[in-house]
C-alpha cells in the first residue's frame, strides 16, 4: 500500500511578502533547551547502549524532562548559586531484556541517565558546577508491551497517530533570528567576551520591512565588576548582532538588549546577570517540548507540529521522525525545483501502520506567477516519494547530530 501523496497550490503571499512576522528561538542556555538537549542526550545515549548490547534500538521515549529552577544571589562583580536547579528525566524506557533461554538481563538505566545529562551540562554551560549546582534525577517507567512490540517490528510502525510538519525557505528575519543567537553562543564570541552566558533568547518582529530584535542575554556578574562594564556588554552585543544583521538583510534592523534591566542599579540586583550562565540557576523553569521546533525555531505565523522532537525514539515515535522528514522534504522541494517561493509539508500518521506509509503526505505550494503547476507537481510528488522511501535512514541522520531538532 502506497502512501497519499498530494500537493496543492496556495494562493497566498509568502512570509517574506506579508505585513508582519514573528519569529523566535531559545537558546544553548535557555532552561527550556536544557530540557530538550537533556531529554536529547539521554535518547541518544540509551540508542547506543542498546545497539551496543542488543544490536538494535529497544523501545523509549525519555521526552518528558522537567528543568525547575534554583535559587542565586548576584550582584556585579560575584554571585553565589544558593540553591541548586533540579533536573528530573521521565519517560517510558526499556529496562531489561528477556532472552530466549529465560534469563532477564537488567539494563543499567539510571546510570546511562544521569551520566548523559551530566554529560551535556558540563559540555555545554561552562560555568555550571555539575556537582554543586545542579541536582539531576529521573522517574522512569517500564514502557509497555504493546508500544515495545512497535519498535521492534522488522519495518518500524508507528507508536503514536501524530503530524510533522516543516517548510522552507526560511525568511530574513528567520535566519537573522536564528543565526543572532547562533552568534552569541558560538565557541569564538564566548572566547572574545567572556562576560556572555549561555542563556540567550532571541526574538524577532518584522512589521513591513524593518525588523525588531529583542535579545536577553544572561551577562556573567563576574565578569562585570561595575553597572559600566555591564552597560559596555550590552553595547557590544548590539553592535555585534547589527553587524551579523547587516550580512543578512538590507532591512532597516533595531536591536534591544536585556530590556527588563534597571539601568540605574549601580549594584547589579534588578540587572540580567547570573553566576553559572543560565536563568535556570533562580528560578527560570524548562521542559521538554516548550522550545524550538524541528527547524531551530519558533514561527506562530507558520504551520507547526507541537510534539516536542527531543527524548522520542528516533526509530518509530513519528513526533521526531515526521518533523525532521517534513522539514527535510521541504527543503529539496525548495532547492531542486524551480519556480516555486514557498513550500509546506505536513505529514500525518497512524498508530500501528509502516512509518513510510503515513494516512496522508501534504505538499503546498506558493508557487511563482506564471509558473505551470502541473510541471511542478510531477516534480514534488517525485520527491516526496523517494525522501518517503528513506525515512528509515533517519534514525542514524538523527543519531549522528546531524538533524537539527530544536
Amino acid at each position: 500500500m502506497s502512501a497519499t501523496i498530494l500537493v496543492e497550490k496556495l494562493d497566498q503571499p509568502p512570509m517574506e511578502s506579508r505585513e508582519v512576522e514573528l519569529v523566535e528561538r531559545k537558546g544553548l542556555g535557555h532552561p527550556d533547551y536544557i530540557a530538550d538537549a537533556i531529554a536529547e542526550a539521554v535518547s541518544r545515549e540509551l540508542c547506543k547502549w542498546y545497539i551496543e548490547h542488543f544490536g538494535r534500538i529497544l523501545h523509549h521515549n525519555v521526552d518528558k524532562v522537567l528543568v525547575v529552577g534554583g535559587q542565586a544571589w548576584r550582584v556585579f562583580g560575584k554571585g553565589e548559586v544558593l540553591h541548586p536547579i533540579s533536573i528530573i528525566v521521565s519517560g517510558r524506557v526499556t529496562t531489561e531484556v528477556r532472552h530466549p533461554d529465560g534469563s532477564v538481563e537488567m539494563i543499567p538505566v539510571g546510570g546511562i541517565i544521569l551520566s548523559a545529562a551530566k554529560k551535556w551540562l558540563r559540555e555545554n554551560i561552562r560555568y555550571l558546577d555539575v556537582e554543586r549546582h545542579v541536582i539531576v534525577d529521573y522517574k522512569i517507567g517500564k514502557g509497555s508491551a504493546e508500544l515495545a512490540r512497535l519498535v521492534e517490528t522488522k519495518v518500524p510502525l508507528a507508536n503514536d497517530t501524530s503530524l510533522g510538519a516543516g517548510f522552507a525557505p526560511l525568511t530574513e528575519t528567520e535566519k537573522l533570528v536564528f543565526e543572532t543567537e547562533r552568534l552569541l553562543n558560538s565557541p569564538d564570541f564566548k572566547r572574545k567576551y567572556e562576560f556572555v552566558g549561555e542563556d540567550v533568547k532571541v526574538m524577532g518582529l518584522r512589521i513591513k520591512d524593518k525588523i525588531k530584535l529583542t535579545v536577553a542575554t544572561a551577562i556573567l556578574a563576574e565578569k562585570v565588576a561595575s553597572l559600566d562594564e555591564y552597560k559596555y556588554a550590552k553595547d557590544v552585543i548590539k553592535e555585534e548582532v547589527l553587524n551579523l544583521a547587516s550580512k543578512v538583510t538590507e532591512k532597516e534592523v533595531a536591536v534591544f538588549v536585556n530590556t527588563a534591566d534597571d539601568m540605574t542599579d549601580i549594584i547589579g540586583e534588578r540587572v540580567y546577570l547570573v553566576v553559572t550562565g543560565t536563568s535556570a540557576e533562580h528560578g527560570d523553569d524548562g521542559a521538554t517540548g516548550r522550545g524550538n521546533r524541528a527547524n531551530g525555531l519558533i514561527t506562530p505565523l507558520r504551520p507547526m507540529s507541537l510534539e516536542a522532537t527531543a527524548g522520542k525514539n528516533p526509530v518509530s515515535h513519528v513526533g521526531k521522525v515526521y518533523n525532521v522528514l517534513a522539514f527535510k522534504i521541504a527543503s529539496r522541494i525548495y532547492e531542486e525545483v524551480n519556480n516555486i517561493r514557498e513550500v509546506y509539508v505536513a505529514i500525518l500518521s497512524q498508530i500501528g501502520k509502516p512509518i513510510d506509509q503515513p494516512q496522508v503526505l501534504n505538499v503546498s505550494i506558493v508557487p511563482l506567477e506564471g509558473a505551470k503547476f502541473n510541471t511542478i507537481v510531477y516534480e514534488v510528488q517525485e520527491i516526496a516519494k523517494d525522501e518517503l522511501s528513506k525515512v528509515c535512514e533517519l534514525t542514524d541522520y538523527i543519531l549522528r547530530g546531524e538533524a537539527l531538532l530544536f
